[in-house]
């Protein structure tokens, strides 16, 4: 660990091939994605935090995803958007280490968040005469404790294994940093991170599973009741989409090193785009979705916009 008070400076080579059209280009992009992701998730959590009727348990969960969610983009675009702005893709291992903290946080959050809030609606529709005593405020602030705690001890012992090493190599091949940026910096392989590797795989499986699980039982459930098929509609499908959007996205980001490896025929830019979808795209899909779909937070915002347009009139 006593490379990390040396101070490094880094060198991001995502975009060495890019000219400076391409740069503005995408910065045109990106900047306008960046907020309108915040404004969408900020508008979340500001509607279920001062609507008294919105403070149950499932949308106290909501409101921590979108928590999350900003805490993921806030990690990646403010240093991303600086790349495409100047030409020497900079960073020092300090801001790198701070950056793959917050995006391991994030990246393990959103399963731990899609997973407390399967919970949440197994328990719904298959126990409903038992969910309020099961999903008390003591339940609900543990579950929260978890989708925190959990991520953040993930990441931090991320970093410490992939900092073990003394530092070889100073050419980060992506447009952030992560656990797995970092360990490529090493002068040598450490079976310490294949062991943390399979700690994480092994526990994202697990929680992917016990998602899968507890949706087969609420298909099941919902065979039976009129009444839990429309919960399940209304309330289990946007979770659902957006738990899938999620594992699509996690996906092509942990294939995409691979194919890099072994295709000569994929651009860099395909690679590059794989690469960042899992910290782009579920943060702005998630507030459509749940807007959309859930009709307590449709409502709010319809009502919203319809008074903002009285009052520009």
């Amino acid at each position: 660990m006593e490379n990390i008070s040396t101070s490094h400076i880094l060198t991001v080579t995502a975009l060495n091939d890019w000219d400076w059209t391409s740069r503005i280009l995408f910065f045109s992009f990106a900047l306008p994605g960046y907020l309108i992701t915040i404004v969408m998730n900020a508008t979340l959590i500001l509607i279920i935090a001062f609507e008294k009727a919105l403070h149950e348990p499932m949308y106290i969960f909501l409101c921590n995803l979108c928590v999350n969610d900003l805490c993921g983009i806030t990690g990646f675009y403010p240093k991303a958007l600086v790349y495409l702005l100047t030409e020497t893709n900079r960073i020092s291992l300090e801001e790198c280490i701070v950056q793959g903290l917050v995006i391991v946080i994030y990246a393990v959050g959103e399963f731990s968040n899609l997973s407390v809030m399967a919970i949440d609606r197994y328990l719904a529709i298959c126990r409903p005469l038992h969910y309020h005593s099961i999903m008390s405020p003591f339940t609900v602030l543990c579950l929260l404790s978890f989708n925190w705690v959990f991520p953040f001890i993930a990441s931090l012992v991320a970093i410490v294994v992939a900092m073990k090493n003394p530092i070889c190599k100073y050419d980060i091949d992506k447009l952030f940093c992560e656990n797995l940026s970092l360990v490529n910096l090493g002068c040598k392989p450490d079976i310490s991170y294949g062991i943390f590797n399979g700690w994480m795989y092994g526990s994202v499986i697990i929680l992917i599973g016990f998602v899968l699980i507890s949706y087969f039982k609420i298909i099941l459930a919902c065979r039976k009741s009129k009444v839990s098929r429309e919960k399940f509609y209304s309330t289990c499908m946007p979770h659902l989409i957006i738990f899938l959007n999620y594992i699509g996205c996690s996906f092509f980001d942990s294939s995409q090193t691979e194919l890099r490896a072994k295709s000569q025929y994929v651009s860099h830019f395909v690679h590059m785009f794989l690469s960042v979808i899992f910290l782009t795209l579920p943060p702005i899909v998630n507030p459509v979705i749940y807007g959309i779909k859930l009709s307590p937070i449709r409502a709010k915002i319809l009502y919203i916009f319809h008074h903002l347009s009285i009052s520009t009139l």
